[in-house]
């Protein structure tokens, strides 16, 4: 499939916006499973017509800092990244994980390049301000590069991120991966139609999270409030849904949580 020249001002570019794009993030346990990471890449090199990938960290970053002799520190499903974290994320997310995964997908016939947010200044993001709880060396993503992205895309080519971007002034910086995702899919939404996933081990938003047949078929913002109050929606799947619900409110053409069988269909929980 042809992309136009990314040189040519993407605002005006009426072939291109009406071109579909995916963008899949997946994350969670499926990173950690050989065979659902395998399943999930598999069902992403099938898809047709341009396509990112974007994944977390998963258990590893955790695993290895523990070896390490670092004690990981969660707050509501986002990890705290001091100066010694920091090194063994980027080791693990930048460096094994997203190597890992491009590796997997050349075997799967998806041509893939794997990239930080350094890497051709693709994301750019400021250090969070320390305000009740101090993330440490964690990052907003304050830019997405769309000439460079585009460019990748142009050459059949499928950016697979990692969940580390960058100041601009050296600085590396640990970044959560569905907000990466999220910027992504709002930012390109200008020049595609942007289908966006957010791919983990269940099957969807579940209204029991111990019933993997509990599916939520659809979710609007109304009813995501009143499951945050109750509980039934909480830790790491607050920072997921708050960025899924920006995406759909930031111009996405269609936003899901799914699992592994939602990759290629309509399955999951749709966000309205």
């Amino acid at each position: 499939m042809l992309i136009p020249d990314a040189h040519q001002p993407l605002s005006t570019s009426s072939t291109l916006s009406t071109m579909k794009l995916s963008i899949l993030k997946i994350g969670g346990k499926l990173l950690d499973d050989d065979a659902q990471l395998g399943s999930a890449l598999s069902a992403f090199a099938n898809i047709e017509g341009p396509k990112i990938l974007v994944h977390g960290g998963g258990k590893k970053g955790s695993e290895i800092s523990r070896r390490l002799g670092i004690e990981p520190q969660m707050v509501d499903g986002r990890r705290i990244t001091d100066a010694a974290t920091l090194e063994v994320v980027t080791m693990v997310y930048a460096g094994l994980l997203n190597k890992t995964v491009v590796a997997k997908l050349q075997a799967l016939g998806c041509n893939a390049i794997g990239l930080s947010g350094a890497d051709g200044n693709v994301i750019l993001s400021k250090k969070r301000g320390a305000g009740a709880i101090d993330y440490g060396f964690v990052g907003d993503v304050k830019n997405v590069n769309n000439s460079l992205i585009i460019n990748f895309l142009k050459n059949n080519l499928s950016p697979v991120l990692s969940p580390i971007t960058h100041d601009g002034q050296g600085q590396l910086l640990n970044t959560n991966a569905d907000t990466i995702a999220r910027f992504l899919a709002v930012s390109l939404a200008q020049n595609f139609e942007v289908t966006l996933k957010f791919c983990f081990e269940k099957n969807g938003v579940l209204l029991d999270p111990t019933d993997d047949a509990s599916v939520l078929p659809s979710l609007d913002a109304n009813c995501y409030e009143q499951h945050k109050k109750s509980g039934v929606i909480s830790e790491g799947m607050l920072p997921k849904l708050d960025n899924a619900f920006a995406a759909k409110n930031g111009g996405v053409r269609e936003v899901w949580v799914c699992g592994i069988n939602g990759i290629s269909g309509q399955k999951g929980t749709q966000i309205l």
